[in-house]
């Protein structure tokens, strides 16, 4: 399924306004190094900044203070997946079993904390040795250097999904043309294609249009009009996901299947605030009716998409709300082909977590049962993304005859027609008639 996107993709790991680039290590390191001349090293245990060599082992203050306190309390830690949480910066108070688990693996020293510091020098070893007689000398117990303590688990990892929430908030905001705005400014268009039934003949996975050539050619203009007015969302949704922290840092063929698999799932789910139960509305005004939608598809499933629509609809959604549902629908682990599954599963809770808090801050009443409207919309969704995926095996078997925009053919894996610019240029200005409302 490796596909790369020409214009779309290719620029995705060395973006430099990628906040999951401008967090990490490596870039911290870039960046440090820059300065000084020298890179900070990251944090063995979480990759966040180390502060420098705590209990054997180069880490963060965070982690030395955890692995401190683990030992100090004898505190034994439960694991609720297994031992297998992915532990980083954005969620290493998440499970703190697997947390410990990794300050030991990394090397951490037990002793190092019971005992304290190992010297580094002879030197300072036989100043160790002697400060036991000092003290009894002067009557005093030497007294350990303070140490800042971090704020509560809680309070950390709410701060943590809160800044997870507003980096996903932001991006969708930025790279949506779905809004509320250009519906107040929307100016209705038709597309005036509308080939010719057959008389019963066709399967459900073939249009249902006549065999005759000026059919197939109405046919041909009507998938351009919709695929030529679908594909800006592409750039939109490639953008939203290089901006969901961790995205960048998968394998790159899992990039590519989460947003192709995810693409049309979460453009359903944004131009519903444009569309209605009758008909699927574009960002720049076109209307496609339920006629020509069983026309390209086939009924069950331009009804169900225009029934979706309507049940999202019904919800109510705020922009907050969508950004992170949509995020979801992206971060989804039961993509088929993923290699890091396990990954994308802990940004997918992450992402979940970060949901549940936009909604509890919001003040809603019954977030359980908006969780659960959300779920329940999520498998409409996904049953509807792997069916439009069935649906186009039509223009796949059919390419050399249809003309369609290049990124849609790339993300819809559509063999692309060698045929001259000035044919697709024609393709895309046809003719539109207008209509008001």
């Amino acid at each position: 399924m490796k596909l790369c996107f020409d214009r779309a993709f290719q620029r995705f790991r060395e973006d430099p306004e990628s906040p999951v680039l401008a967090n990490s290590p490596e870039q911290q390191s870039d960046s440090a190094g820059a300065g000084s001349g020298k890179a900070a090293a990251p944090c063995k245990v979480c990759g966040d900044k180390a502060s420098g060599y705590h209990y054997g082992v180069t880490s963060c203050e965070g982690c030395k203070g955890f692995f401190r306190r683990s030992i100090q309390k004898q505190i034994e830690y439960r694991c609720l997946r297994d031992g297998k949480c992915l532990v980083i910066r954005l969620n290493r108070n998440r499970c703190q079993y697997c947390r410990f688990k990794k300050c030991l693996a990394v090397g951490m020293s037990r002793d190092s904390v019971r005992y304290g510091r190992v010297p580094k020098r002879p030197r300072e070893a036989a100043t160790t040795e002697n400060m036991p007689d000092l003290a009894k000398s002067s009557g005093t117990e030497p007294t350990p250097p303070p140490e800042v303590e971090e704020p509560d688990a809680e309070t950390l990892q709410n701060d943590l999904t809160r800044e997870l929430a507003k980096v996903v908030i932001t991006a969708h905001k930025n790279n949506n043309s779905y809004t509320d705005e250009v519906k107040t400014t929307l100016q209705l268009k038709t597309i005036p294609v509308k080939p010719e039934r057959t008389n019963g003949e066709g399967t459900s996975k073939d249009p249902v249009i006549s065999s005759t050539t000026s059919s197939m050619e109405a046919l041909s203009t009507l998938w351009y009009n919709v695929a030529f007015r679908m594909t800006p969302s592409v750039q939109q949704v490639v953008e939203f996901a290089k901006r969901i922290p961790g995205f960048n840092v998968l394998p790159q063929d899992d990039q590519l299947i989460l947003i192709k698999l995810g693409f049309f799932e979460v453009w359903l789910s944004r131009a519903a605030k444009l569309s209605n139960e009758e008909s699927i509305i574009f960002d720049d005004g076109t209307v496609v009716t339920l006629e020509q939608l069983e026309i390209i598809y086939d009924a069950p499933f331009a009804n169900a998409m225009l029934a979706y629509v309507n049940n999202i609809n019904k919800l109510l959604l705020t922009d907050d709300e969508l950004a992170m549902f949509t995020a979801n629908l992206l971060i989804y682990p039961q993509r088929n082909g993923l290699c890091d599954r396990e990954t994308i599963a802990s940004m997918y809770r992450n992402l979940g977590d970060a949901l549940q808090l936009v909604l509890t801050e919001a003040g809603v009443a019954d977030v359980p049962a908006r969780i659960d409207a959300f779920a329940v919309a999520t498998q409409e969704v996904l049953t509807l993304g792997a069916r439009h995926n069935e649906l186009l095996s039509w223009c796949r078997d059919h390419w050399q005859r249809l003309v369609l925009p290049a990124l849609f053919s790339e993300i819809f894996d559509i063999p692309k027609a060698e045929e001259d610019e000035s044919l697709a240029s024609e393709r895309a200005t046809a003719p539109i008639s207008q209509e008001t409302g």
